[in-house]
């Protein structure tokens, strides 16, 4: 418990003030052009990370909308209530009506995984054609889709945008701005649910760093570079647009910190 006591206090000094939620979109930006540019002059060394089937990609990526939502959901419910307790803000009512608010940006995230997503098969579809490696006298057969050209043993050439660059970009932003919440919250330094939110939040950075990291490993091995950053651009536009312009406004699931006076925060989370 004291080691994770440690490292939770270790992340909250990286992420206070922002510095980390500021700086991750160019860095993202950043990487998809370094990365691009490395591929494309074929000085990107053999790692396994180049195979889809390495282990971060089968449990992690392939899977990192449920990650982030699995860990979200408690540590949103935590926090949301928890602070809402410890400004005297609401009664337990509408402390719940709060927590609630707060997490219907998790359906909002959901609804923003879907669209896209099924958008970018759409697209892919759209404008790919299937290559298979039939017999001269057999007919050429056209394919709608790219799994059913995969289901002929056909290569499908379509443009493909980078779903990890998007998917990973937007979680990575989005759980920068939850754990933001910990800079107002109070909470006593011996109770349990510290452990707890100590625990989710670790976890949570954690998950980032794989998200950041797999970014990379998508940058480097994998897309052309238009796709990426079409990709990149989608992820930051679905950060932005919610989290930049929608949630400052009353309807909306709101932010992570309620525009408080800053005279009530006499207490932080890091004491």
């Amino acid at each position: 418990m004291e080691r994770l006591e440690r490292s939770g206090r270790w992340l909250r000094a990286g992420l206070a003030g922002g510095r980390v939620s500021r700086r991750l979109p160019w860095l993202l930006l950043a990487i998809v052009l370094l990365g691009s540019a490395l591929k494309d002059g074929d000085l990107v060394p053999e790692t396994p990370m180049q195979n889809k089937r390495n282990p971060l990609n089968v449990y992690f990526v392939k899977v990192a909308w449920a990650w982030t939502f699995w860990l979200l959901l408690p540590f949103i419910t935590v926090t949301t209530y928890q602070f809402a307790k410890s400004k005297f803000l609401y009664g337990a009512t509408k402390s719940v009506l709060m927590v609630l608010r707060r997490l219907s940006a998790l359906a909002v995230g959901t609804a923003i995984w879907y669209i896209c997503t099924g958008l970018f098969m759409y697209i892919e579809n759209l404008t790919g054609t299937c290559s298979t490696s039939g017999k001269l006298n057999e007919p050429r057969q056209l394919y709608a889709t790219k799994q059913e050209c995969h289901q002929n043993n056909g290569i499908w050439d379509g443009f493909d945008i980078s779903g990890h660059c998007f998917l990973l970009s937007y979680c990575a932003l989005m759980i920068m701005e939850e754990v933001a919440v910990l800079e107002g919250l109070s909470i006593d330094q011996n109770s349990k649910l510290r452990v707890v939110i100590n625990g989710l939040f670790v976890s949570l950075c954690f998950l980032t760093m794989i998200w950041v990291f797999m970014f990379l490993c998508t940058a480097i091995y994998f897309h052309d570079f238009s796709q990426k950053l079409l990709g990149v651009l989608i992820g930051l536009s679905a950060w932005y647009g919610t989290y930049r312009f929608w949630y400052l406004k009353p309807f909306s699931p709101g932010l992570p910190l309620p525009n408080i006076p800053l005279s009530s925060k006499k207490h932080s989370y890091s004491r």
